[in-house]
């Protein structure tokens, strides 16, 4: 990945955070954070990756921020125009890595907590 691809990358994750945060009806007011972005060699498509935090139906979620994408894309080329020539398509995949790292902690506090009640059944 050359060092353009990685500043337009933050430079977009930046400015669709802001546009998230300030613009609470593409989301209506859930907890969604932008986790990482991926843009193509040519800059012009732009993976978005969503991270939904104790949202309860993320497919529901993730169909809404679909609806908005046009809207969503005409506030970000407002905010990058005068930074790139092109606004790149997006696309928005809900990012599950948190969920799998709760889920990991989850398994590992459980492990944790057999082997204490095994302890304390030899002692």
């Amino acid at each position: 990945m050359s060092v353009r691809q990685e500043k337009f990358e933050g430079i977009i994750q930046q400015h669709l955070a802001d546009i998230f945060q300030r613009n609470p009806e593409f989301v209506n007011r859930e907890f969604v954070t932008i986790s990482k972005v991926e843009v193509s060699p040519d800059l012009g498509y732009a993976k978005v990756f969503l991270s939904l935090i104790k949202i309860q139906n993320r497919a529901e979620m993730l169909r809404m921020v679909n609806l908005q994408n046009g809207q969503i894309r005409k506030q970000l080329a407002s905010k990058i125009r005068n930074q790139a020539r092109i606004v790149p398509e997006l696309n928005f995949i809900i990012d599950d890595s948190l969920d799998y790292a709760f889920h990991m902690d989850a398994v590992l506090k459980k492990v944790h907590d057999e082997d204490e009640r095994k302890r304390n059944e030899n002692k």
